[in-house]
């Protein structure tokens, strides 16, 4: 890990609004982020690199715990290299529909017409590769714990998330089970568990979306105000 100074500093506060500001602003990204919709068609339109990097960078500004930042991104471009993932992908997501989900899990997955076939894993122009670091290592070899992982990188992938959809970018965060391919042909340590892959891009002119999937909890369902 590095040493940090850990003397405080004043706060760069944003802006303070009004109260009648604040209630436009919440209620219009509010709406803004309920125009999200996960994505199976993707455009081959490239996307600069740039871009990406700033939305990493919008990400590893996350809260982790004990600020470790307990995450690696690996972002992928090249054409051989996601071949390799969607031939791996592809290999859990057969043994995965072909009944190891459980007949549950296969039943609710009709409602939104995913199958075994994941071609925007090489039609997207990025994809990126979000690993847990479960801990690290010193150049000396020596193990460092990191703290709450999971929520860390939570977090962190859902701030990914929304920093893509800022810029009118589609995404989908694609979980193949087991996914250790992913260290593999990445070349990550055993330290890292893959968390999640985020596919990356403008979605296809023909690109639509399940029904089911625009059917979200209302307030009252979700929130207890006490």
């Amino acid at each position: 890990m590095t040493d940090y100074d850990y003397d405080p500093i004043p706060l760069d506060p944003p802006s303070r609004l009004s109260d009648a500001e604040m209630q436009r602003a919440a209620t219009l990204h509010k709406d803004f982020v309920s125009r999200r919709r996960s994505v199976r068609a993707f455009s081959a339109e490239p996307i600069d690199r740039t871009v990406i990097e700033a939305c990493v960078l919008a990400a590893g500004a996350a809260p982790s715990g004990a600020n470790h930042q307990p995450w690696h991104f690996v972002c992928i471009s090249d054409a051989q290299t996601k071949r390799a993932i969607r031939e791996a992908a592809e290999t859990e997501e057969r043994a995965f529909y072909g009944g190891k989900a459980g007949e549950a899990w296969l039943s609710d997955l009709k409602k939104i017409g995913t199958d075994a076939s994941k071609p925007f894993l090489e039609t997207a122009p990025w994809l990126i590769a979000v690993f847990a670091e479960r801990y690290a290592e010193d150049a000396n070899g020596v193990r460092h714990k990191n703290y709450y992982v999971p929520e860390s990188v939570g977090i962190a992938t859902g701030f990914l998330i929304n920093a893509c959809h800022q810029l009118g970018l589609a995404t989908l965060t694609h979980t193949p089970n087991p996914m250790k391919f992913l260290n593999r042909i990445l070349g990550r340590p055993k330290s890292e568990r893959p968390f999640v892959l985020l596919v990356v891009g403008h979605p296809s002119l023909e690109a639509t979306v399940p029904r089911a999937a625009t059917i979200k909890k209302q307030l009252d369902q979700i929130t207890t105000f006490i």
